[in-house]
């Protein structure tokens, strides 16, 4: 092959290599609070709870249509014959003749008629019907807030998901520094061993700590992996998009978190289980008054024209117009039943309010108590690996300089590879804590 044809061949495949980057598209960047959001908006439990409160939304819309004016409109055309004796009408034999009509009965008919018309209906007064339609836009106003409650949880299956990745990459690195430790104790050992200022079995003992602390690496990468699915899952990422995790387990610079009574007051303020208890009681009180207004009378206005005839070659206009009232006298105890459902269902939407706010009170406290505790945690570990580091970096110089065998770099090794997994299983328990308390105050969505 020619120069020029090798110089060819090399500027094409630059250039589909430059193409083939170009096309690659650019990864999503994701941080704490973004995976809380999406989890929340796009999460399948959030899709279905949103479609209920859609449904809810109907119903109150039906309700409301008894308000409002009816309008049909009907065209009928057909034929129909009577019995003569059914219709009660005696006619008197003329003088001297017979009866129109046999005594006995005779088919009438038939007679062909045609009718055109149109109603409107107008309910004026009723009042049981629309403490109905506001009982159903409360129990509408209750579905809202229930979905936002399944939005909630999925933004914090979200958040904790989000952590367990974050967690795994961190063990990851902590396993790679016990591999880069384990690799240089066994290079330590093999040079003292030719060196002939060291034994066989430090070599097998290092090669053999190498080993495991290589197959708990593989191991965590697995978890690793395994756990950016679980998030790609809880998100609706899909799995061959690229993605990245903008944050660390690292606390943060500044930490804002308010005052426990504050976040208390927030939380019962702001939490939509609260609110959707709240509307669920108004709508049962409503349902009870509707309930003991359902014996009134209810009072509608109708009109009706049209044009009817025997055919259509002469149609008549005719109409019907008045006002209509009326009330049950016996409805077989229905009103006395409903009445005493809606007020068992009142006490019952009362005594989950109370447990809703007794709830939130202690979850808000509970998530105050396990931050605190997750900080001293941090602090008592980050003292514990500074220990662990440094008790390798004694036994590391004391085994270079043929003071002692690996045994003890081993054994601290140990210790700190102890020390590294409880310092990140304190900070994925801080964060972890950060995400209940904002869960606990309804605003897990804004973390940042």
């Amino acid at each position: 092959m020619s120069s020029t044809a090798l110089a060819l061949a090399g500027v094409t495949l630059v250039v589909f290599a430059c193409a083939a980057g170009a096309q690659a598209p650019a990864p999503t960047t994701l941080t704490l609070g973004d995976a809380a959001r999406r989890a929340a908006e796009h999460g399948a439990s959030t899709e279905a709870a949103r479609a209920r409160s859609s449904r809810a939304d109907a119903r109150a819309a039906q309700r409301r249509a008894d308000f409002l004016p009816s309008l049909s409109g009907a065209v009928q055309a057909g034929a129909r014959t009577w019995n003569s004796a059914s219709l009660g009408i005696e006619l008197p034999a003329p003088t001297g003749g017979s009866s129109p009509f046999d005594p006995r009965g005779e088919v009438l008919g038939p007679v062909h008629t045609v009718d055109m018309r149109t109603q409107v209906r107008q309910r004026v007064l009723d009042l049981p019907s629309l403490y109905r339609w506001r009982a159903a836009s409360a129990d509408a106003d209750a579905a809202h807030h229930a979905a936002d409650v399944t939005a909630d949880a999925s933004a914090t299956r979200g958040a904790t998901a989000y952590l367990r990745v974050l967690r795994a990459e961190a063990s990851i690195r902590a396993r790679e520094a016990d591999s880069t430790l384990a690799a240089e104790l066994a290079d330590i050992a093999r040079r003292q061993l030719q060196s002939g200022v060291g034994i066989a079995l430090d070599v097998t003992r290092a090669e053999s700590r190498l080993a495991a602390v290589r197959a708990r690496l593989i191991s965590t990468r697995g978890a690793r992996d395994r756990a950016m699915l679980e998030l790609r899952d809880e998100l609706a990422i899909p799995f061959d998009a690229p993605l990245a995790l903008a944050d660390s387990l690292e606390p943060p610079a500044v930490e804002a978190v308010p005052l426990q009574a504050d976040a208390i007051a927030a939380a019962l303020q702001r939490r939509p289980d609260i609110r959707a208890a709240e509307a669920e009681g108004q709508s049962a009180r409503l349902g009870t008054r509707a309930a003991r207004l359902s014996r009134l009378p209810v009072i509608s206005l109708y009109a009706d024209q049209g044009r009817t005839g025997g055919g259509t070659d002469r149609l008549l206009g005719t109409y019907s117009y008045g006002v209509q009232v009326s009330m049950p006298v016996f409805d077989g105890m229905r009103a006395h039943a409903e009445r005493a459902e809606e007020s068992a269902r009142t006490r019952e939407a009362d005594a989950e309010l109370r447990d809703a706010r007794r709830r939130i009170e202690t979850e808000v406290r509970a998530a105050f108590v396990a931050l605190d505790a997750a900080r001293e945690e941090v602090a008592a570990a980050r003292v514990r690996l500074g220990l662990a580091e440094q008790e390798v970096s004694q036994a590391r110089e004391r085994h270079r300089n043929g003071l002692s065998n690996n045994a003890d770099v081993i054994t601290a090794s140990i210790a700190l590879n102890g020390a590294r997994d409880e310092m990140i299983e304190a900070l994925a328990a801080y964060h972890q804590s950060r995400v209940a308390l904002a869960a606990a105050e309804g605003g897990v969505t804004h973390l940042p």
